[in-house]
């Protein structure tokens, strides 16, 4: 397992645990809806797509899909999984 990236950092197909929260991503009412949709710290996901200019970035997560942008994602820190 790599340290901790940012998600904007990874390609489809690659899989990353949270790893916590940037201190530039935003406030924490923005962290706070980032953790009630689900990205906890600890939680694994996988990046199934990326639009053409790399702004959104989709994400499988908890069973269902989820689209952020390049500033929404900047706020979460994650850990790279291998294979």
């Amino acid at each position: 397992m790599k340290m901790a990236s940012s998600l904007q950092q990874l390609k489809v197909g690659q899989s990353a645990r949270v790893s916590g929260f940037s201190k530039e991503g935003g406030d924490r009412a923005y962290r706070q809806k980032l953790l009630s949709m689900g990205l906890t710290p600890g939680t694994e996901f996988r990046v199934t797509r990326v639009a053409p200019m790399g702004d959104p970035v989709e994400i499988a997560v908890r069973g269902f899909s989820l689209s952020l942008r390049q500033q929404e994602a900047a706020a979460l820190l994650v850990d790279v999984l291998e294979g």
